[in-house]
């Protein structure tokens, strides 16, 4: 099935079909890439806010939400690389695009790398955002464990249940319910 080499078999007209629905399939899965990981990007920017305003209920939906987007994608990211598979031999993905768009003529090749660039674009913002996020919620939750590690030394990091029996050091529930 790959383009540059004439088959015997089939017309022009029969290849050029064949080039313009694998352009059309690709398109159409970037887009919907596209779609989501703006999707996704809103979405952390509500995770973001609900975290700076300790709203553990919104954050827990959204992040749930996020989990679930990003479920999709995946399922999109597979179904692109069969199409990539049935056409191009293995390679990376993006050494499999650009072999892809070479095949295609110029105005198409120039619509896909157009959006599979701004695809990548906004997977690596997502992706920074992502980590600022994490970055912030690991500053809290060291300033939490530095918090208790000075106002009750004589527990040595240790955190115990009112019956006296250590509780691991994972703060994801912790709810302090007086403010200092």
């Amino acid at each position: 099935m790959k383009w540059d080499t004439p088959r015997p078999t089939k017309t022009a007209g029969a290849q050029g079909r064949e080039i313009s629905m694998v352009f059309e399939k690709c398109k159409a899965i970037l887009l919907k890439e596209c779609e989501l990981v703006r999707r996704i990007s809103r979405l952390q920017d509500l995770v973001y806010e609900a975290v700076i305003n300790r709203d553990w209920n919104g954050f827990e939906a959204n992040f749930s939400r996020l989990g679930e987007i990003g479920g999709e994608f995946t399922k999109l990211e597979h179904e692109r690389e069969r199409l990539f598979a049935g056409i191009l031999p293995a390679s990376d993905a993006s050494a499999r695009f650009y072999s892809l768009t070479a095949g295609l003529p110029t105005e198409q090749r120039n619509e896909l790398t157009e959006i599979y660039r701004n695809l990548k674009l906004e997977t690596l913002k997502v992706k920074i955002m992502g980590e600022t996020i994490m970055n912030f919620i690991a500053g809290a939750r060291a300033t939490v464990a530095s918090f208790f590690e000075v106002a009750f030394p004589d527990r040595k990091g240790k955190i115990y249940t009112p019956y006296g029996t250590p509780v691991s050091h994972d703060m994801r529930s912790m709810v302090l319910n007086r403010s200092f």
